[in-house]
């Protein structure tokens, strides 16, 4: 999300539990954001959820969570989410982030 002003973007921490691994959840993740002007990643967790680390306006980041649940409902038991504070040891909203993207190995939220 180069060039967009980061006093205009958001960034949020997600973790989605239910029936979200070996299922396609993160493909139709991907392919979700990858229509929406948002940039981050998203990739299975150890303990069976799926985490993702989005940003973009607060609008597209609403938008991208209430499309996910419309798709997938009936498999999510529970949608968390934490905004994360530009302050914050991996910071906020950068505008650096590009694309969005499956993550394979657990490295810090970057």
């Amino acid at each position: 999300m180069r060039g967009a002003s980061a006093a205009a973007l958001r960034r949020e921490r997600v973790e989605f539990r239910g029936v979200v691994q070996g299922v396609g959840f993160r493909a139709m993740v991907v392919e979700i954001a990858c229509r929406r002007p948002v940039a981050g990643w998203v990739r299975n967790e150890p303990d069976g959820s799926v985490r993702m680390v989005v940003e973009g306006g607060p609008g597209d980041v609403d938008a991208l969570i209430e499309t996910i649940r419309h798709r997938r409902g009936s498999d999510l038991e529970e949608v968390r989410r934490e905004i994360i504070p530009a302050g914050s040891l991996n910071g906020g909203a950068s505008g650096l982030l590009e694309g969005f993207r499956i993550k394979l190995n657990p490295r810090p939220d970057r």
